[in-house]
């Protein structure tokens, strides 16, 4: 044998040992097969007829846990697909046009402000007549129902991103003249990963909170349960069976600490790489299955391909016209800008008042002018329930938020933790805190009000550890460098680094009190009741009494709050975070 034939074969001998699986390959493929085997599974059931729904009540054994926890879970991920699908369109939308962010950031604001449980009784007919006759349509009810809790933080998040892009990068991707899409692709959405993974984290648990309003949809005197989680809850609830609420405890811990693992933990390890700035902190976060997939052969030759068309479709220099790249709409200058802007805000003006008028003539059939001001009053209790409480989850979490957040080794073992008590359910909790209230005489007002935060606080927490986990290593080692320390260092440095993710997860953490306020204000188990005074007690009675007029008088009440709220406070403080505070 010659010389080229012996490297021939050499280089053939190599190229089949390349494409051949490793011992990581073979870790890696069962994974893959029980990821591909639950899809398949999920996507069969909900083909299935709707008439086994009815058939196949909800079982309190737990030997069904692990089928139900697989539904649910379905379930979340599918509505975290379209929430990230909605927060890159409407949040890049809301932040590139001036115009449509002054309609699309306050429709945000009431849109968070809307319960849960108003999105199903309006769009469930929907849903349901999409596919009338196969499970699938109460399925799409019940993952939108999830996808109204997880959208909105993610969007301001985004949103949040978009506005605070340091000015030398945007000026630096203009320089190498990128076109709208290489630059989204390129330079915003990269900057806006951590803070998006984070709150992606929080949206996923935060929507278990709602689990149990979305998987037993209520459509006229009939109620559709969905198998799952949430529907094994409330009917634990229901027969007040403790041992079956312990159970639902455990499968949510094992639920948790599996996406956290397999998806959330690979995810945060990821984004680590976008992080803006010049110097490596050497603390870099970790991840056994990111670590797993980059030790594959097989595994990692069959996603190079994935990874080169997605790259080559993030450079595709996409224009709307040949003159250049995309621009947004924006006012043009001088007396145009001018006209613009007010027919703009005519438009506006009109529709709110035709809107306004519309609410206004339906809840006048059925409320009087005492009920409106006693229903204001309500809400200005709520609203001082929500600020007070926000007040002492900021005092408390800004700081060990940022503690978390500047050492990756403590945000990986905090992470589940912090995941577990953010979908903590608070249904949970109403058999303690209903007890201690009846035997100890004490006020509902002020002892079921930690009911209002304890779902919503971690909005703070997640988005200022990733605040924190981004802020750039180079301001770190100058503040070393200069001495800056204590109340210095916090007041210069770490504050105004992340203010403005602060600002993002108080404006979430808010709005998902108000929400929660209708849950926590009037708590129930077995036959005893308690409420408390408030816009959510309001809103939750006349619900169960089926008064529509003064549930959208409720509705409109709360939005109307949460949207001055934030336009008072929230949005000024965001203008000086974009202003004042960008990492440029």
């Amino acid at each position: 044998m010659d010389l080229f034939s012996f490297n021939l074969n050499r280089t053939a001998n190599a190229s089949a040992w390349r494409v051949l699986p490793n011992r990581w390959d073979f870790v890696a493929f069962p994974l893959i097969i029980c990821a591909i085997a639950m899809a398949a599974i999920g996507f069969h059931e909900t083909m299935a007829p709707i008439s086994t729904l009815q058939t196949q009540a909800i079982s309190l054994d737990p030997a069904n846990l692990p089928e139900y926890a697989m539904r649910t879970t379905l379930r979340m991920l599918a509505a975290m697909v379209a929430s990230l699908a909605f927060t890159l369109i409407y949040g890049t939308l809301a932040a590139k046009s001036r115009r449509a962010g002054q309609v699309l950031v306050p429709i945000l604001d009431i849109l968070q402000s809307v319960p849960v449980l108003g999105y199903i009784s309006f769009t469930v007919t929907f849903f349901l007549a999409l596919v009338p006759s196969r499970v699938l349509g109460a399925e799409l009810a019940a993952i939108f129902a999830i996808f109204t809790s997880q959208a909105w933080n993610m969007t301001f998040s985004f949103y949040q991103s978009l506005r605070t892009v340091p000015r030398d990068l945007d000026e630096v991707s203009r320089g190498f003249h990128l076109t709208w899409w290489q630059r989204f692709w390129k330079l915003e959405v990269p900057f806006s990963m951590p803070g998006l993974v984070w709150n992606m984290m929080m949206s996923m648990s935060g929507g278990w909170f709602f689990v149990v309003a979305s998987e037993a949809i209520t459509v006229g005197n009939h109620t559709i349960t969905l198998p799952g989680i949430g529907a094994y809850l409330a009917q634990a609830i229901a027969e007040q069976n403790l041992h079956a609420i312990g159970w639902v405890i455990l499968t949510m811990t094992i639920v948790i600490l599996l996406y956290d693992q397999l998806l959330f933990r690979p995810l945060v390890a990821w984004a680590d790489k976008f992080r803006m700035e010049t110097t490596s902190s050497g603390d870099a976060p970790e991840s056994w299955l990111l670590d797993l997939i980059r030790r594959t052969r097989l595994i990692h030759r069959l996603l190079v391909p994935l990874g080169w068309c997605f790259a080559r479709a993030a450079r595709v220099p996409m224009r709307l016209s040949p003159m250049g790249p995309m621009r947004f709409p924006s006012a043009p200058s001088g007396t145009s800008r001018r006209i613009s802007d007010a027919l703009w805000a005519l438009v506006v003006l009109l529709v709110t008042v035709y809107v306004l008028y519309r609410v206004v003539a339906y809840v006048r059939t059925g409320v009087s002018l005492d009920e409106i001001g006693h229903v204001l009053v309500m809400g200005l209790i709520t609203l001082l329930r929500v600020v007070v409480l926000i007040a002492i989850a900021s005092v408390i979490w800004v700081p060990l938020g940022v503690l978390i957040g500047l050492r990756p080794a403590l945000a990986e073992k905090i992470q589940p933790l912090a995941q577990f008590l953010a979908a903590f359910p608070a249904n949970l909790l109403f058999p303690v805190f209903v007890i201690g209230i009846v035997r100890f005489h004490l006020n509902p007002d002020i002892w079921l009000s930690p009911l209002i935060v304890l779902g919503t606080q971690w909005y703070i927490l997640f988005n200022v550890i990733a605040g924190a986990s981004s802020y750039p290593n180079d301001y770190r080692e100058a503040a070393k460098n200069f001495r800056i320390r204590g109340w210095q260092w916090w007041r210069q440095a770490m504050l105004p680094g992340v203010f403005p993710y602060y600002i993002t997860g108080a404006i979430t953490a808010s709005g998902g009190a108000w929400n929660a306020s209708i849950v926590a204000e009037f708590v129930q188990w077995g036959h005893t009741r308690l409420a408390a005074h408030g816009l959510g007690a309001y809103i939750a009675q006349n619900t169960e009494a089926g008064d529509y007029p003064k549930i959208i008088l409720g509705i409109a009440v709360m939005s109307l709050f949460v949207t001055l709220f934030n336009r008072l406070l929230w949005r000024p403080l965001y203008a000086y975070a974009e202003s004042r505070l960008r990492l440029d």
